[in-house]
């Protein structure tokens, strides 16, 4: 197909899902087949030890590497269907390091955690496999998660890029984000998320 032809097709298939008021996903996967239903989950808010929530900013405010410190919006409960998540962080401070940002958690356990450390490198706290640098202080990053509960396949994207992918069992999963000290980190840190959206299909 030429660049033309597909240009064409790509901006005929948002003009259908605008048409019947679906809301196409901005984020990492808006032309794999579907359509997308944006939905808008419950959440609560966890602070715990030193994390503190204010709106959108999630801040650890002590050094302390024990115990559970934690900063975060707890998503609801799915077990059925294909998820996606959508958000952009940036890091506005950070004296410390290894700190969850976003975690997808399982019947068992966290399923998947992205953290950052000091200098950039985001990376799966289970393996340790890096997904990407660059994630500096003052840098914006966009994170997608998509999920399907049918197989077990979980896909992370960083900037709009494939960077991880795994599989799981199934069960009922639900979206973490905000600050969160890992096993190996400590704080302080303060992060601020934008733009969360949520999708299923």
């Amino acid at each position: 197909m030429t660049r033309r032809l597909l240009a064409f097709a790509v901006t005929g298939a948002m003009l259908v899902l605008a048409a019947v008021g679906v809301a196409a996903p901005a984020g990492a996967e808006p032309l794999e087949s579907g359509p997308w239903t944006a939905y808008s989950p419950s959440f609560t808010v966890q602070e715990r030890g030193c994390g503190v929530v204010n709106g959108l900013t999630f801040q650890l405010t002590c050094s302390t590497a024990s115990g559970d410190q934690r900063a975060e919006r707890r998503y609801a409960t799915y077990s059925t269907g294909v998820r996606q998540f959508e958000g952009y962080f940036r890091i506005t401070s950070m004296p410390g390091t290894r700190i969850s940002l976003k975690q997808t958690f399982g019947p068992s356990g966290p399923f998947f955690m992205l953290a950052v450390e000091r200098g950039g490198r985001l990376y799966a706290v289970h393996g340790g496999t890096t997904l990407a640098t660059g994630a500096t202080v003052g840098a914006t990053v966009r994170v997608n998660t998509v999920h399907n509960t049918g197989n077990g396949a979980h896909r992370t994207y960083i900037n709009g890029s494939n960077r991880h992918s795994q599989t799981g069992g199934s069960g009922g999963y639900y979206d973490k984000f905000g600050a969160y000290r890992t096993n190996s980190g400590a704080g302080p840190a303060t992060v601020v998320w934008s733009g969360i959206q949520f999708w299923q299909k």
